[in-house]
């Protein structure tokens, strides 16, 4: 397998696995664990990282577009109230800073190199 591929496919898990904490409405809560903000952000910059490794060769609008829309579509679907969750546009503000950092990071960088 290619390592491109391989990144893919850890990237759709992880992914899917943020969609699915985010939609939780038991989320697991840890002593000490950092605050939701920090988590946002966390959570972002990797998927972001993961994104740009995935995809080297996207385009990086492109990228920011989707992952700050993933941002949007989770604080969205959070305002149904069977989830038991919150809504807050600073969340996807946090998300949409993180995705712009990476990716102003990759472009400085150059990160990673496509051959």
């Amino acid at each position: 397998m290619r390592r491109e591929t391989i990144m893919r496919l850890i990237f759709w898990v992880a992914l899917v696995v943020a969609l699915g904490f985010a939609l939780n409405p038991r989320s697991p809560h840890f002593e000490g664990a950092p605050g939701d903000k920090v988590q946002h952000i966390i959570a972002f910059l990797v998927l972001t990282a993961m994104a740009v490794a995935a995809y080297p060769r996207a385009r990086r609008w492109a990228q920011a577009l989707a992952l700050s829309g993933f941002g949007a579509l989770i604080e969205f679907l959070q305002m149904i109230p069977i989830l038991h969750r919150s809504s807050e546009f600073m969340d996807w503000v946090a998300d949409s800073g993180a995705v712009l950092a990476v990716l102003a990071l990759a472009a400085t960088l150059r990160w990673p190199r496509v051959r």
